[in-house]
């Protein structure tokens, strides 16, 4: 069972390290789109904050800012919302043609409700996704993206983190993938990268 486990992380350290390449090229190469032998993103069909059921086809004609996160983390998600939220603010007028979601990994936590409040902390116009454990996994399993409860030690059932990839991904008005940025990709250079794009 260890050695399975070790397997596990390497394959998703290994494919993380790969995506961390590409994001690194994306950013540097602003107005560049990637081009990826794996396709990347798809339809999917989830819930917002408000119970509405939205779809990708809901998007379109907007590029996309999307991180997927779950509320309960304590440090990168609220640092990459925060990040997207000023990069959206840093555009202005351009803004408007920028749809920042953030879609949960944990829907045993994250429900409509909880989303409701917790999206209005980073921007008025971030709309939180959630749905079912299986639509979770399948809009997950489109954009490539690994996740996986991790229980912490003398805790309660609820009380765990979860281990996901940290990325914020672009996606373009006709939906199809741009690239990706790496956390810790500043407000600013979102910003640059998303404006070239736009006046494009």
């Amino acid at each position: 069972m260890k050695a399975r486990i070790l397997r596990i992380a390497a394959a998703s350290a290994v494919g993380l390290l790969i995506a961390a390449g590409i994001a690194w090229w994306q950013v540097d190469n602003a107005g560049t789109t990637v081009q990826s032998s794996v396709p990347i993103g798809g339809p999917f069909t989830l819930a917002d904050q408000d119970g509405k059921t939205v779809t990708d086809a809901d998007y379109r004609g907007k590029f996309l800012l999307i991180y997927f996160g779950y509320t309960y983390c304590p440090d990168v998600c609220p640092t990459e919302l925060g990040t997207m939220a000023r990069a959206v603010d840093l555009l202005g007028a351009q803004g408007e043609k920028v749809q920042p979601l953030f879609i949960s990994v944990d829907p045993e936590r994250d429900t409509v409700a909880h989303l409701k409040e917790y999206v209005p902390l980073f921007h008025p116009r971030l709309v939180g996704l959630t749905g079912t454990p299986e639509q979770v996994k399948a809009v997950a399993k489109e954009y490539r993206v690994y996740y996986a409860k991790a229980p912490q030690k003398d805790a309660k059932p609820d009380e765990y983190l979860m281990d996901h990839s940290s990325f914020i991904y672009l996606m373009a008005p006709d939906g199809r993938f741009l690239g990706v940025y790496p956390a810790g990709t500043t407000a600013d250079r979102l910003a640059q990268d998303l404006g070239t794009r736009i006046a494009g």
